[in-house]
């Protein structure tokens, strides 16, 4: 299947093809699937799953958050309900203990969910907080065959090694935006320091996880700047958030992400990041709605459960989707 752009024609096979060789998009390719008709969603999706199936088969990993530590954040991010900016009414409350962190993880458990993501708000964990999560990392290593994620914000080089060596192997920070609308976004951290937070997980030996959020005013030249900006970092995990606009938040006005818009963009991340897991996260509910199966044709990933202050949708209902795709939950994440 072909298109026609303003001087070219792109055939997304083509697109595919040349992801499985290792080559990067072309601005104007990325631009290309963002800007493809929606009649054209369901061939640009065929193209995008041979890649995913290539690197994933049919499988599909499954990770859970837990709210660690709630509101209580100076930051001033536009998106978050937990900011210092916000006025929507959030729960508050400091780290988790121990035990409750550990029933987490049973419940991811529970859940099929293959990673645990233990999520805090806040700058940057105080060392008190990393007392806690370190001690139920280790717990949780010890007796769940579960892989750990944490996401405790901006890190120093000594906490980045502190958290590897009790055994986390992710650490998510995401850089949500492009660099070029990032302070329209916030104001209290710099997209640079985001940048350096994944370059210290990196430098510890965990695996780096980082993603956006689409929806936050952006253009799809800027989208593809993300998508290019991730793989230039490496990220091994890449969680495609769509903005769930909370009332009480500065963003609470901005509409949602169209369902064939984020298709397209769940395609395009596939083509620029082939081998990288792809996540739909935060928000896919209420963005891509009934067409949420589709999504799995170029991402590989789900969050199950509720997220950080919104709902998810029952587990149940994702396990049905999976199956009924003829997709298969990977049960075995420490493989």
């Amino acid at each position: 299947m072909i298109i026609q752009t303003t001087d070219r024609v792109i055939a997304w096979q083509s697109l595919a093809n040349k992801a499985l060789r290792g080559e990067c998009l072309t601005v104007e390719e990325g631009l290309a699937v963002l800007n493809a008709p929606n009649e054209q969603v369901l061939p640009l999706l065929q193209a995008a799953f041979q890649v995913r199936k290539h690197y994933y088969g049919i499988k599909v990993k499954l990770n859970m958050i837990i709210n660690a530590k709630s509101g209580l954040c100076p930051e001033d991010c536009g998106y978050c309900s937990q900011s210092i900016v916000s006025t929507a009414p959030v729960k508050r409350y400091s780290m988790l203990d121990r035990e409750t962190l550990l029933a987490g993880a049973r419940e991811a458990m529970a859940r099929k969910a293959g990673t645990y993501c233990i999520v805090a708000s806040g700058r940057g964990p105080t060392s008190r907080e990393m007392d806690q999560v370190v001690s139920a990392v280790e717990e949780i290593r010890a007796t769940m065959p579960l892989k750990i994620c944490a996401c405790l914000g901006i890190l120093k080089s000594d906490q980045a090694q502190r958290l590897a060596d009790a055994g986390v192997h992710r650490y998510n920070h995401n850089l949500n935006t492009s660099r070029s609308n990032y302070s329209s976004i916030t104001t209290t951290h710099t997209y640079d320091q985001r940048v350096d937070t994944v370059e210290q997980v990196k430098t510890s030996g965990m695996s780096p996880c980082s993603g956006v959020i689409i929806g936050m005013g952006e253009s799809n030249e800027e989208i593809v700047e993300m998508a290019f900006a991730l793989r230039d970092l490496d990220a091994d995990s890449i969680p495609i958030n769509f903005l769930n606009a909370i009332p009480g938040t500065p963003l609470e006005k901005a509409g949602r992400t169209p369902a064939m818009k984020a298709l397209k963009v769940l395609a395009l991340f596939r083509f620029i990041c082939p081998s990288k897991e792809i996540r739909v996260a935060g928000g896919r509910e209420v963005n891509l709605r009934t067409l949420q199966p589709l999504s799995l044709y170029a991402a590989n990933s789900l969050f199950v459960g509720d997220y950080l202050t919104t709902a998810g949708q029952e587990i149940t209902t994702d396990h049905q989707m999976i199956e009924d795709l003829g997709f298969e939950i990977e049960l075995n994440a420490l493989g």
